[in-house]
Parts: C-alpha cells; sequence; structure tokens
C-alpha cells in the first residue's frame, strides 16, 4: 500500500534557509495565513502543461509504458490465478506447470521494462519542464527595469525559482504519472474483480470508502503539520545563514551564548513539531493497517466458505486479494493526486505572475538608430523624476545639463542630492515622469535601451564581481577581449600586479562576490572592466573610493588619460578626487544649485565652498 508513505510528504517545499512564499501572494494555493479559503483551481496548470507538449514524442512514451505498466501489474493477480487453479491441481503435467509459470515471469518482465520506461520518460519530462520554465522566467527577469526589484524581493523571486519550480517537477515527473496509473489500476482492478467474483466485489467497494476516509481526514492534519515542519526547517537554516554571515559581530559582542541558545530554541521548536507529525502518522498508519488488513481478512474468510461450497476456486481468492490490494492502493493514492495538483497550480500561477510581468523599459516598435560614430554627449532637459517607491519624494525637480563630447564633469552634493539617480536615467533604468534624456541627440525613450547600454561604461560605488574567473569579470562587457587587452586595462586600472600574483593568474576563481579579493582590489578589476569596454560615456560613481591613497592617485592618473577621449561623468563624495574636472556641478534637493570649476566654487561661498573647507580642513586635522 503506497499511500500512506507519501502522506508526508506532499507538503510544499521551501529552498533552505528561506521563508516559504508569502501568504497573500495572488499565487499562494493553499491559502494559509490569509482568512480566506484555499484556491482550487487547476488553470494554472495550463502553462506547465504547454511546457510538457513541446516534447509530444517523449510524452507519447511515457504515456504508452505508463498503460502497459497499468496493464501488466492487473495481468500479474490474473496470471496467479491460472497459475495456482492450473500449475497447483493434483496430477498437472509438469510442461503446462512450466508454461504457465513462463507465463507469469513474462508479465513481470513486460511489468519491469516498462515501469522503468516509465520512470524514466516521466522524470526525464519533469526535470525538462522545469528547466524550460527556469529559463523562460530568468531571462524574462533579466528584462525587468530595477524598479521591479524594488518592489518585489529578490530573495522572494529566487523561492519561486526553486521551491516552485521543484513542486512543478514533482507534479510533472511524479504526480501525473502516478494519478494516471492509478486511475487506470482503479478502474481496470474493479471490472477485473467483478469478473472473478461479483458477491466479493460488492462487499470490496463498500469497505474501499472505509480505508480512504481516515486518509482523507489524517492525510489534511498531516499535510498542515507537514508544512509547519518544513517552515520551522526553514527557520533554522535562515538563523544558521545570519549568525553564520555576521560572525564577526557575534564574537565581538561576546554574543555566542545567546546565539546558541536562541538556535537551541528554533531547534527544539522543530522538534516538537515533528513530535507531533510523526505522532498523527503512527495513530494514521495503525488505523489503516487494521481496517486494510481486517478487510482483506474478512474478504478472506467469505472465499473460503465459496471455496468450501465449490462456488470459486483457490485461484480466484488469491487473485481477488491481490487485485483488491492493487485497486485500495489506487483509490488511497488518488485521493492525494488532488492535493498536490493544487499546489503544483499554486506553484505554477506565482510563476505565471512573474512571466507575465510586463517590462517598464522596453525598445519601442521602431527604434530610432543612435548616430556613427558616436560623439557622447549627453543632455539632460526639464528632467523631473520620482522612484517609484518613494512616490513624495523628487529625486529630480527640472534638472537641466548638457555634457559635450570628451567632456569632464563631476557631480558633487550631499546624499540625496540625485547624483546617482543621474547615472541610472542615463543608463535608462528609469524613465523620467517629465522633460527628457538625450545621447547624441536622439531621446533614449526612443532608442533601443541595449543601444544605450552599450555607449556607457559604469564603475559603481561598490565593484560587483561575479562567482567566476578572473578573466570572465573583465571582459564582462567584452566577451571577445584577448589576453593583451585584459592585461591592458588591468595595467591602467592598476589591477596588474595582484593578478599576476593569484595562484592561476586569469584563470584564478575569485569566489562569490569576488571574496578572494580585498575591497580596493575588486574596485580595480571594475575599473578595468570599464575600461575595457572602451565606450564613448564614462560613468564613475565614487569609483576610488574603496582605494587607499597610494593606488587611488595611480588609478587617478589612468583615469585622466583615458577620460581625454571621452564624456566622463564622475560622483564624488571626496572632493580632491574632482579638482581637475573640466566642470563641477552641484546638487542639493534634485536640483544644480551651483557649478564652475574647482577656484571658482571654492571661492563663491557656496554649498562647495563648505563641504570642502569641511573635507579639506579634517584631512588637513587628521595629517598635523
Amino acid at each position: 500500500m503506497e499511500a500512506p508513505d507519501r502522506l508526508d510528504e506532499t507538503s510544499e517545499p521551501h529552498a533552505p534557509g528561506m521563508a516559504p512564499p508569502p501568504a497573500d501572494k495572488a499565487g499562494q494555493a493553499e491559502g494559509e495565513g490569509s482568512g480566506k479559503s484555499p484556491r482550487r483551481s487547476l488553470k494554472p496548470l495550463a502553462m506547465v502543461w504547454r511546457e510538457l507538449f513541446n516534447y509530444p514524442g517523449r510524452v507519447a512514451l511515457a504515456g504508452t509504458a505508463l498503460v502497459t505498466a497499468a496493464l501488466a501489474t492487473l495481468a500479474i493477480p490474473y496470471g496467479f490465478r491460472s497459475v495456482i487453479d492450473q500449475g497447483f491441481a493434483q496430477g498437472a503435467d509438469h510442461g503446462a506447470i512450466r508454461n504457465w509459470f513462463l507465463m507469469l515471469l513474462g508479465v513481470v518482465v513486460v511489468l519491469a521494462l516498462s515501469s522503468a520506461l516509465r520512470f524514466y520518460s516521466v522524470s526525464w519530462l519533469g526535470e525538462r519542464v522545469v528547466a524550460d520554465i527556469r529559463l523562460r522566467v530568468q531571462r524574462h527577469l533579466l528584462a525587468l527595469a530595477p524598479g521591479f526589484f524594488e518592489e518585489n524581493s529578490p530573495k522572494e523571486i529566487a523561492s519561486r525559482m526553486t521551491a516552485d519550480t521543484a513542486i512543478i517537477e514533482q507534479v510533472v515527473g511524479t504526480t501525473v504519472s502516478v494519478a494516471l496509473r492509478n486511475l487506470i489500476m482503479a478502474t481496470g482492478g474493479v471490472i477485473f474483480l467483478f469478473m472473478l467474483a461479483p458477491g466479493l466485489t460488492a462487499g470490496l467497494l463498500v469497505a474501499i470508502p472505509l480505508v480512504i476516509l481516515p486518509i482523507t481526514i489524517f492525510g489534511r492534519r498531516l499535510r498542515a503539520v507537514a508544512r509547519t515542519s518544513q517552515d520551522r526547517v526553514a527557520d533554522i537554516g535562515a538563523m544558521t545563514a545570519e549568525v553564520l554571515g555576521a560572525l564577526r559581530v557575534v564574537q565581538a559582542f561576546n554574543q555566542q551564548e545567546r546565539e546558541a541558545a536562541r538556535f537551541s530554541g528554533a531547534v527544539e521548536r522543530t522538534f516538537e513539531t515533528a513530535k507531533l507529525r510523526i505522532r498523527i502518522r503512527s495513530i494514521m498508519t495503525g488505523v489503516l493497517m487494521f481496517l486494510i488488513f481486517g478487510a482483506i481478512t474478512i474478504i478472506m474468510w467469505r472465499g473460503a466458505i465459496g471455496v468450501a461450497e465449490g462456488t470459486i476456486t483457490g485461484g480466484t481468492i488469491a487473485a481477488f486479494v491481490v487485485t483488491a490490494g492493487i485497486v485500495a492502493g489506487a483509490f488511497g493514492s488518488l485521493t492525494e493526486v488532488y492535493g498536490d495538483l493544487v499546489r503544483g497550480a499554486g506553484a505554477a500561477s506565482r510563476l505565471a505572475e512573474l512571466l507575465s510581468e510586463e517590462p517598464a523599459i522596453a525598445a519601442p516598435p521602431r527604434p530610432q538608430a543612435l548616430p556613427v560614430p558616436p560623439r557622447g554627449k549627453i543632455a539632460f532637459e526639464k528632467v523631473s523624476f520620482r522612484y517609484p517607491t518613494r512616490p513624495d519624494s523628487a529625486a529630480l525637480i527640472d534638472f537641466n545639463l548638457t555634457v559635450e563630447p570628451g567632456e569632464t564633469v563631476a557631480i558633487v552634493g550631499p546624499s540625496g542630492a540625485g547624483k546617482s539617480t543621474l547615472f541610472q536615467l542615463a543608463e535608462r533604468f528609469y524613465d523620467p515622469h517629465g522633460g527628457v534624456i538625450k545621447i547624441d541627440g536622439v531621446p533614449l525613450s526612443s532608442a533601443d535601451p541595449s543601444d544605450v547600454r552599450a555607449r556607457i561604461a559604469l564603475v559603481p560605488q561598490e565593484g560587483v564581481l561575479f562567482a567566476a574567473s578572473a578573466r570572465d569579470n573583465l571582459r564582462y562587457g567584452r566577451p571577445d577581449a584577448d589576453d593583451a587587452a585584459i592585461w591592458e586595462a588591468a595595467r591602467a586600472a592598476n589591477a596588474e600586479g595582484f593578478l599576476r600574483e593569484l595562484p592561476e593568474g586569469l584563470d584564478t576563481f575569485l569566489g562569490e562576490d569576488g571574496a578572494r579579493l580585498s575591497g580596493g582590489q575588486r574596485q580595480r578589476i571594475a575599473i578595468a572592466r570599464a575600461l575595457l569596454r572602451d565606450t564613448p560615456i564614462l560613468l564613475l560613481d565614487e569609483a576610488t573610493s574603496a582605494l587607499d591613497a597610494e593606488s587611488e592617485r595611480l588609478v587617478q592618473d589612468a583615469l585622466e588619460t583615458l577620460m581625454q577621449s571621452r564624456t566622463t561623468l564622475v560622483i564624488a563624495h571626496r572632493l580632491a578626487t574632482v579638482r581637475e574636472a573640466d566642470r563641477i556641478v552641484v546638487m542639493d534637493g534634485g536640483r544644480i544649485v551651483e557649478e564652475g570649476t574647482h577656484a571658482r566654487l571654492a571661492q563663491a561661498g557656496g554649498l562647495y565652498a563648505r563641504l570642502a573647507s569641511l573635507q579639506f580642513d579634517e584631512r588637513a586635522t587628521s595629517f598635523g
């Protein structure tokens, strides 16, 4: 009887260390925690079926194997009846006995081969469909604007990509196959039972609901407890990741005992929930064993009376008992399948939500081509902008700025003045709510975003590296770059020295987020990556903030040489790095409040002069 063994495995899985998807999401299948009744629609599974039938040959093969395995399973009881009635009869011919047993072995061989083929085919389909859905979702996510991820947690999206696709893999690779197989065996088994013994079959059909009822009752309770148990396990994972990630802080504050006690509490809560799950499972197992074997005993009792009276044969009784077990197990499994399908529908709906999200930034139907060769002129004309997550606060207000080709413009001002917003708009991560932004005279909204970004190289405030080799990180913006070009860019960014010293040179794996490098080294690789891209526009967002004084001077010299032929926008809080800029733009409250050279602004007595006085006085004091 396989039904009871699967009940505690049907709860919705979650990625380790990750909280379950929020209950108030539109696609939540179970509805727990929302105060609403569970959504029972299976319509979201249509997306899964469409992916499934992209492989009609494999579906046909799996279906054929499934039907063959189900029919072979039902043929075994018939073989038992023939073997017992014919092979065990007194005076039976040895040749006849051999033939009957060979026939039964042939059925077993067919069952084994078809079951193996069915398992491989449906498992292949499950993994393939999940892989295709993950690829579709990932490709779609990469096309969405950054604003979407401000309003939707990347961790929750990651949960959809892991936990929800795992549920779909279970539905395609297991649930559907189990449902179809058991439906065939239940239907065919009942027909065969009526052919064997109509009277006993009528009694069996009365007994089957008595077995299914406790499975349904206990199963619902068990699934709820299993979900709670997995949530507790997820809490342990999240707590472990949190504490280990902040281990230095924990040890610095001598909070090891406190964290150990907190972790112990979480483990004990998990154990208490597990005990409840085990208790329910134990009671259910006992009840089912009594009902199942009690029903079989009563049926065999009645069958024995029939054999004694000569109304049925011993082989018929044997076939009846085996078939009855198959039918009862099939009906028991079918009670679980619908719940699994509902959970699969919930998972599919959450993934479908991501796929249905329209990119806020997209190319127009007929994008306007940017001029060739590129000039590198950037113009902000009466631009106003508010971030979607902060609609009450204006990041830019009626902003005007034109940067000529080859000009270096420094953007300075207090935090929140709107400096980084300029970069986000220039790369068209957002569209302004008012005004227009142009590159080489073409409005960004009229151009293809990929064409716009192909003309810009960005060095962010913190060097973002990928879990890959140094070579792959350096040529991220120019995949076809050869080693000579890579080393030239590394030399210009003062990164050649430490790159040469890496154990495997450019092939050295840098770890997650470049964990094997210091902050300054990561930043120099980010600078080299931008230089290697060789674009007409360079955006430097505090590009030298993570460097020590000596490295900063070397990199600054390299950048000044390279900026001579590029349009460069530099965001800087340390004003000493922008003294040589062609123009300094001072921002405050989303507006330009001052503009000019360092010397003129320092003498003007405005905001720039106050910022410069504070910074240079502090530096003089620190060296005094």
